[in-house]
């Protein structure tokens, strides 16, 4: 069971914004995708889950060539923007998207992921009155409520508290530990250090790809930040 992208490149307005990407991603593994804003860490999701087309290049997930409907109750995803329903609960979001799913006991699932994502009090409250955490928790509440085995995350943590980000690291964990496969994409550094992979994407370009333990050994203070400078110095 994996992920596999091989030589992707994606093009919009005459612009390369990536340029043959490719790396694979095994059952049980975690994957970063590290890279500034604008690096093409988005538009590479995108690419894997389907909903954009590759200029070039093949993504495969389980063996199955992307994008296909074969893969639908597969794959869970995280967007960097909200894909929420305001004027719907907590609750009612995720039970509405277990429909799409056609999850068995879907009121029972969506709880068990609210009170992971420490969403249960809030379960009744109207979306459109939920702080930005809030409707972070309830997008990852979301891709993990079918039990996806590939799961992709795009800027997972980002406005969530230390405390409740330790949680949720340890949810990736488990997951992990059980064969799911995961990408989270991050600009932050302190991130890259929780996964068994890195990959640096910098200006559309996978500068490096390897185990995060053999990148940090590659700086000089164990900084995975200096790797981009370090690729800015020799082009």
């Amino acid at each position: 069971m994996s992920i596999k992208v091989h030589e992707i490149s994606k093009t919009f307005d005459k612009k390369q914004v990536l340029n043959k990407i490719t790396f694979n991603v095994e059952s049980g593994e975690i994957v970063c995708l590290l890279g500034p804003s604008g690096a093409g860490k988005t538009t590479l999701i995108r690419l894997i889950i389907g909903a954009i087309k590759a200029d070039s290049g093949e993504i495969t997930i389980d063996d199955i060539k992307a994008p296909s409907i074969k893969l639908y109750n597969k794959v869970g995803f995280m967007p960097q923007n909200d894909a929420l329903y305001n004027d719907l609960t907590g609750l009612d979001n995720l039970l509405f998207f277990g429909g799409l799913y056609k999850i068995k006991n879907v009121r029972q699932r969506a709880m068990e992921v609210l009170n992971l994502l420490d969403l249960t009090d809030d379960k009744d409250k109207i979306v459109l009155n939920y702080s930005g955490g809030m409707k972070k928790r309830l997008s990852l509440a979301v891709a993990l409520l079918h039990n996806p085995r590939f799961l992709l995350l795009d800027e997972p943590t980002i406005g969530i508290d230390p405390i409740l980000r330790q949680t949720i690291w340890e949810q990736f964990y488990k997951l992990r530990d059980s064969g799911v496969c995961i990408i989270i994409s991050t600009h932050v550094m302190d991130e890259a250090v929780k996964c068994n992979r890195t990959a640096l994407i910098y200006n559309g370009s996978l500068i490096y790809n390897d185990t995060t333990a053999n990148l940090i050994a590659k700086t000089k203070d164990g900084n995975i930040e200096d790797l981009f400078f370090m690729a800015k110095e020799e082009q």
